[in-house]
């Protein structure tokens, strides 16, 4: 059952996210030995796996993450997320329309990207289970990223969307993730800031503890 805090340390991640001398197994193992709380296996750009070599590569991770009991969530990808029995999906404002979906992921975790209020008011959100707020601030990890909105986006989405759980995304490192936190934000996702780590331990540590200093 998906709960608010499921979304604290989010951590999204691709093969073409990770160093070149790492593979994202081991990227991910160390990540959730750290205490991440959600993964979202986000396979995109030219060097990305296609087809079989996807699919298998997702297999593993799933089920890595069940091994920590993670929930594992697919980005974009409905017949990967459907053929693998992913935990969720999430989908952003130009891919497929959650209504056209949403009956067949009726016990599993959706999420929205809504980065502003213009968004929100062309949003379906009836099905969604988390909306996903930015980016915060520049990022170098997403190339059709939109210009930050930053961590007073939060607040302002909150007054329309209530108590739907929100996580912040965008450019979030471990000198920002608080501002994050305190903003209202129920968990930060972030990409970069874990996948390129030299000490993802103690990155995960410091965005844990920026929660636990919010609340």
């Amino acid at each position: 059952m998906f709960k608010a805090t499921d979304l604290k340390v989010y951590f999204i991640c691709g093969t073409q996210d990770v160093k070149s001398n790492r593979t994202i197994h081991d990227v991910l193992q160390e990540a959730l030995e750290a205490g991440i709380t959600l993964f979202q296996f986000r396979e995109k750009g030219p060097t990305s796996l296609q087809g079989e070599e996807k699919r298998h590569l997702a297999e593993d991770l799933l089920a890595l993450c069940h091994q920590y009991d993670v929930p594992f969530i697919v980005n974009d990808d409905i017949e990967l997320a459907k053929a693998i029995d992913a935990d969720g999906v999430h989908v952003g404002q130009d891919d497929v329309a959650v209504a056209e979906f949403a009956s067949e992921f009726e016990d599993k975790i959706i999420g929205l990207s809504v980065g502003n209020v213009d968004e929100y008011h062309h949003s379906d959100l009836t099905y969604i289970d988390y909306i996903g707020v930015g980016p915060m601030y520049a990022t170098q990890s997403k190339d059709d990223a939109n210009a930050p909105v930053g961590p007073e986006m939060i607040p302002t989405l909150r007054e329309y969307v209530g108590d739907l759980p929100i996580v912040a995304i965008g450019g979030i490192t471990t000198s920002n993730a608080q501002d994050c936190f305190k903003a209202g934000a129920d968990g930060v996702s972030v990409i970069s800031a874990i996948a390129q780590s030299d000490d993802i331990k103690g990155t995960v540590a410091h965005f844990l503890q920026s929660a636990k200093e919010s609340q």
